[in-house]
């Protein structure tokens, strides 16, 4: 018997591979779809505000329960930033490579790892048809390499080291990342919201 169908409100094959991966784990029987709809104008100052505002819309386009995730890299020393403008660091391109090495370039004084700690952070929202919302966090604590390493992952993942970890989360299989990451954590307090479903 098959569960419930939702869809993944993202136009980015990297998220949807990832939150698949672990939504299959939390709830083996959901069957996730990818969304072609429309993409809103992700106004909002917070995670919370544009995950919501992105599952509202794919909500509202396909019927469907929708979960959308808003997630970034905040670096203590930059006052959280890049945080919601993680994706546009670099300009409105959303150019994986350029935001890294902004990025890295504008921490390039700083040397000692303590100096360079930061944390990933995910919103997951669930927004179902009816309107029912629901948002929850998850954190994943670490610091940022003077380098990249690593061929897995995206975004910020090659100079992202988790806390106790001594390498990056491109250096981390997926498997690996889809224990720990921020979106799993995330994922793991949205367990029971997705039993329900």
């Amino acid at each position: 018997m098959s569960g419930p169908r939702v869809v993944l409100a993202t136009h980015n094959a990297h998220k949807v591979a990832e939150l698949q991966g672990i939504v299959a784990r939390v709830r083996p029987d959901i069957e996730v779809v990818g969304y072609d709809g429309p993409e809103p104008v992700e106004d909002g100052t917070t995670f919370a505000q544009n995950a919501l505002i992105k599952a509202r819309a794919a909500a509202a386009h396909t019927g469907l329960v929708a979960l959308a995730d808003d997630s970034g890299v905040c670096v203590d020393v930059l006052g959280g930033s890049p945080g919601v403008f993680s994706a546009y660091w670099a300009g409105h391109a959303k150019n994986d490579g350029a935001n890294l090495a902004l990025l890295l370039d504008q921490l390039s004084d700083l040397t000692d790892p303590a100096d360079r700690a930061a944390h990933y952070t995910s919103v997951i929202a669930v927004v179902r048809p009816t309107g029912e919302e629901t948002t929850v966090e998850g954190i994943w604590p670490g610091r940022l390499a003077t380098a990249p390493r690593g061929d897995g992952g995206f975004g910020y993942d090659p100079v992202f080291v988790p806390e106790g970890s001594d390498r990056t989360a491109a250096e981390l299989s997926a498997a690996e990342k889809n224990v720990v990451s921020h979106r799993a954590r995330a994922l793991e307090a949205l367990a029971p919201i997705l039993a329900a479903l």
